[in-house]
């Protein structure tokens, strides 16, 4: 895999406003942090409910 240093990220990132506008590149960077995010939140959800049937306690 290339080595990629902050100068060939800059020149890909300059080429990507280019290309695309900063309008998208704004809104597509958006929608990739509230995924991430809400990736995240399924991690967490999924480990709680895992964590829950491996320990379950009687509620009554």
């Amino acid at each position: 895999m290339p080595n990629l240093g902050p100068t060939e990220l800059f020149i890909v990132l300059i080429i990507v406003v280019l290309l695309f506008g900063v309008g998208r590149v704004s809104r597509i960077g958006g929608e990739l942090g509230s995924a991430v995010a809400n990736f995240r939140k399924g991690l967490q959800q999924g480990a709680k409910e895992s964590a829950e049937e491996s320990n379950p306690t009687e509620t009554a």
